[in-house]
């Protein structure tokens, strides 16, 4: 197109008075305003880029100044432009167009006053602000910048564009505050769309959107809202697609539904959601789409559901629903169904689902499901996605199996399945997942089963009883390129030598083999820019053959080669490392001062090796960024010099077992998220650091055999000290004096029983898609009389060890109200007085030690109730009379008593009833010396007697609480 003189005037005129009035525009105006629109976006270097890729534009590209003036500039003739009858450009749509670069407010495409159509999404406007100048459009209907790119505070402008029936503004990473979404909206009557998914919108849902009833669609996924969604939403005449996922303190229930509606989107997954689904959902007839995943519903699924029979897609998974499955057979356009994580009965898989011919996607995990595979499943020819994992399935997988060839994940992992990986597995070509892992296969697999699946991208075989063979006749190009490989507990000997060959890994597992030597050198070569995790843990390998000193892998997010036999020094991991667990080897030298540069660090375990020096004081810059500080078991000397700063994240530090010296150190005050200390075995001399009961979140707390002193009190007994502690260890230290009886007042943890699922002490934050990690916490504990090291102790588990100290005076009568507590040892002190019969208040009680004391008179008869009680220690006291028979007490052993001598009756051989003769003897003797002689009633005297030995000689047992496993 060639520019005349007209054009030119035209042209000036829009940029000296970018702002006038679009009325006064021309045609040819509004032509070279978009023109001009154009030309301020940058596509790509390449200016053929786009072409092809953004056909809308083609036809712009081809206007230049070599073209004649045969109409080619009539702008209704460009890609994506609608114009009206009277020539206005009343329509835009440059979706998906590859422009790059902000639109500012003087842009001329704001003087395009009758545009009715502005649709920009997929593009890259540079994270630029959504520009105010759009209120100039005034007459606009729909709105569409999805997925854009725009940043920063939707502008309030946009709230004044009151014809607007469609507003899009999803997936950018806006915010709404000022407006909030009441005020953006509350003048927008005629909308029809609303979707704001992925805004930042922190409020609660306006309760007038239930008035606007041209609403037909709804989007507000991800958005923070919070507080109840208004319930008549759902029942607008018009709406036919609502989705609130993704907010999870957004609350409701599903209502009875008394009409029915136009309803054919329903997703509420993600929320808090909860209450049971009622019957009456079958009045939504026309609903298709029906998602409630990860809520909180409960009670059984309605039978009732079977009659929506236009549902495609079903997913309640992730909630708390009970009771059988319901028969589903006439819901024969389901695509999709996920029932996995509820509470259902244990049962059989259904036999209807074979019935489901069109189904393309089974989520049946975690279902308590026992039972085989039909090979009615068989019947299922469009199933794409089966995942069946964390059952109890059984047998063999039936040959009809095979026949889903149109499979492209394939998940039966954590299940009871046996037999060999049958070679039949190749028939899958269309397989992109295969998960096997945590089974019951044995034989030998090989490899060429998995040759020839070109699509497949994660093989997960680990954790059966097979043995994984591949031979050495693969090249580059003849195997396919995985992306996840799990190997571990496969019997493999050595690095497979196909891995050479793979460069797009992102995952590699092979934990628990036999593999043995060196690391190869070609391991540092593959996927160098793809590789997540590698994690050969649990192996023979004693070094790297020529390990770099920074390892290579660029994306590299967890490293973990724990439990070998390494050599040498610390490999420095990358600037993006997430986890980095080099624990139980044998490496050695200084930790080298780059560590203290890995900013993402979450996880660094560096434990049981032959580490040495004084911890780095930069350590303390990882105090903001780390979830766990693991140096334990090492040659580490000095104090603790480094400074945890203030919004530490820290959940679990562990120095023990190392030679640090000085003080507790009192930047650990900072640590709000801490859960599990232990500065344990080390040379620490120090007051009780009683200021750490103020961490409102610690569990764990070890300072045995270090050299504290001192008494415990003071401000320990304030009444914010260890609220959720459950596991304290101050054994062999020279604590003294009497333990003040506030002490457990406020360990409310350890005050009743836990009745929650129990699972191991820990976390398993998903740092990362990639890499979900569980980091269970270890520790050292004596139990059962012997110290030992458990790799997981149960989040159930209570135990107080305040043996080996010189604590003295009366056993605190606060201890009753610990009904929780395990485990209690306060051997090797010297506490005085009764045993108290309130310990029997301590009903969960399975390990009391009170050996090695100065405690005096008889055994509580109430520890006989302690019915959980396995070990119990009492010896070397001053203990005397009858010990309680029956019960657990007929369960312990002379050990248990020895060093009290005047105890007597089972276990021992002393009887008590020749310890009460030689008591009469002696009474009988010195009666006769200071009675007169006169006649004496015997039998009166005997009966007297008696009765005060029988008082004299009632006790109970002492517990010594063991933890099993």
């Amino acid at each position: 197109m060639a520019f005349t003189f007209k054009h030119t005037i035209a042209f000036i005129y829009l940029l000296l008075f970018p702002t006038c009035s679009g009325s006064l525009l021309s045609h040819d105006e509004e032509c070279l305003a978009l023109f001009e629109f154009h030309k301020s976006f940058l596509y790509h270097d390449n200016t053929s880029f786009h072409i092809g890729l953004a056909p809308k534009l083609d036809s712009w590209s081809k206007i230049t100044s070599n073209t004649s003036d045969n109409g080619g500039s009539d702008c209704c003739f460009w890609g994506g432009v609608l114009c009206s009858n009277d020539g206005h450009v009343i329509g835009l749509d440059l979706s998906q167009s590859y422009l790059h670069g902000p639109i500012n407010s003087n842009s001329t495409l704001f003087n395009l006053v009758h545009l009715q159509i502005l649709n920009l999404s997929m593009n890259y406007f540079a994270k630029s602000q959504i520009p105010s100048g759009i209120a100039r459009l005034n007459k606009l209907r729909s709105l569409d910048l999805s997925s854009s790119s725009f940043s920063g505070q939707i502008p309030t402008e946009i709230s004044h564009l009151v014809h607007l029936s469609s507003l899009h503004l999803s997936w950018n990473r806006l915010k709404l505050q000022s407006p909030s979404l009441e005020n953006l909206v509350q003048n927008l009557t005629r909308l029809e769309e609303l979707h704001l998914s992925g805004t930042n919108i922190s409020s609660s849902v306006p309760s007038f959107l239930a008035n606007y009833s041209s609403l037909r669609s709804v989007y507000l996924e991800d958005c923070q809202l919070r507080d109840e969604l208004p319930v008549a939403i759902s029942h607008l005449p018009q709406l036919k697609f609502l989705s609130v996922a993704k907010n999870p303190s957004l609350t409701g229930s599903l209502h009875a539904f008394h009409n029915s509606t136009l309803l054919e989107h329903l997703d509420l997954g993600s929320t808090g959601f909860a209450g049971i689904i009622p019957e009456s959902i079958t009045k939504l007839k026309r609903l298709v789409y029906l998602s409630l995943h990860k809520c909180f519903f409960s009670g059984p699924i309605p039978g009732s559901l079977s009659n929506m029979t236009q549902l495609s897609h079903l997913d309640v998974g992730l909630n708390r629903l009970t009771g059988f499955v319901p028969s589903l057979e006439s819901l024969s356009k389901l695509n999709v169904l996920e029932l996995s994580d509820n509470h259902f009965e244990n049962g059989r898989l259904p036999h209807w689902l074979s019935k489901l011919s069109k189904l393309n996607e089974l989520h049946f995990d975690r279902m308590n499901i026992y039972d085989e595979i039909p090979s009615s499943l068989s019947n299922l020819t469009t199933l794409r996605i089966i995942s069946v994992t964390d059952n109890y399935i059984f047998g063999r997988i039936p040959s009809s199996f095979m026949n889903l060839t149109q499979l492209s994940v394939i998940d039966l992992g954590r299940n009871q399945l046996q037999g060999q990986i049958s070679s039949s597995f190749s028939n899958f070509k269309s397989v992109q997942y295969l998960g096997l892992d945590h089974n019951n296969f044995s034989g030998r697999v090989k490899l060429d089963t998995f040759v020839e699946l070109n699509k497949l991208e994660t093989l997960y075989l680990s954790y059966n009883k097979i043995s994984f063979f591949a031979t050495n006749n693969y090249t580059d190009g003849t195997l396919p390129q995985l992306k996840n490989l799990g190997l571990s507990s496969c019997n493999l000997k050595e690095f497979p030598s196909f891995l050479r060959f793979q460069n797009k890994m992102i995952g590699l597992f092979l934990y628990q083999n036999q593999i043995e030597g060196l690391v190869p050198e070609w391991i540092w070569n593959n996927s160098l820019g793809t590789l997540h995790l590698i994690g050969p843990s649990n192996n023979f390998i004693t070094g790297f053959h020529g390990l770099p000193q920074f390892l290579p892998w660029l994306r590299l997010q967890s490293f973990e080669i724990s439990y070998n036999q390494l050599r040498g020094q610390l490999p420095v991991p990358r600037h993006n490392t997430i986890v980095y667990d080099v624990s139980n080897n044998n490496l050695s030298g200084k930790i080298p001062l780059l560590m203290c540069e890995v900013k993402s660090l979450r996880v660094l375990d560096l434990s049981s090796n032959y580490l040495t020096g004084t911890l780095p004081p930069c350590l303390g810059n990882l105090s903001n960024t780390l979830f766990v500080l693991n140096l334990r078991r090492n040659n580490f000397h000095g104090p603790v010099m480094y400074t945890i700063s203030h919004g530490s994240l820290l959940k679990r530090i562990d120095l023990s077992e190392n030679q640090l010296m000085g003080r507790v150190f009192k930047s650990l005050a900072n640590c709000t998220n801490l859960e599990f200390l232990n500065l344990g075995d080390n040379s620490l001399e120090d007051n009780f650091p009683f200021w750490l009961g103020n961490l409102p979140k610690l569990k764990v707390l070890i300072l045995r055999s270090n050299k504290l002193y001192g008494r415990i009190q003071g401000p320990v007994m304030s009444r914010s000290q260890f609220h959720k502690l459950r596991i304290i260890d101050l054994s062999n230290n020279s604590f003294s004096g009497q333990l003040p009886d506030k002490l457990f007042q406020t360990w409310n943890e350890m005050k009743s029983v836990y009745v929650d699922k129990s699972s191991p002490m820990g976390f398993d934050t998903p740092f990362d898609q990639l890499v979900p990690f569980d980091y269970p916490y270890s520790m050292t504990l004596t139990n059962k009389g012997v110290k030992r090291e458990y790799q997981k102790v149960l989040n159930i588990f209570t135990s107080i060890d305040f043996s080996c100290n010189n604590f003295e005076g009366h056993i605190p009568q606060s201890l009753q109200d610990l009904g929780g507590l395990e485990s209690l040892n306060l051997s090797n002190n010297h506490f005085i007085g009764l045993v108290s019969p309130s310990l029997g208040n301590l009903k969960n009680l399975e390990s009391l030690d009170l050996s090695r004391n100065e405690l005096s008179g008889t055994i509580p008869q109430e520890l006989s109730q302690l019915g959980f009680l396995e070990i119990f220690n009492v010896s070397f006291n001053h203990l005397e009379g009858h010990i309680p028979q029956g019960k657990q007490f007929s369960t312990f052993d002379n050990s248990s008593y020895k060093g009290n001598p005047r105890l007597c009756g089972p276990p021992l051989s002393k009887d008590c009833r020749s310890s009460k003769t030689s008591t009469l003897a002696q009474t009988s003797s010195l009666s006769e010396s200071l009675l007169p002689s006169d006649k004496i009633d015997w039998i009166i005297i005997f009966l007297g007697v008696g009765s005060g030995l029988i008082t004299g000689f009632i006790g109970g047992n002492l517990l010594y609480a063991r933890y099993s496993d």
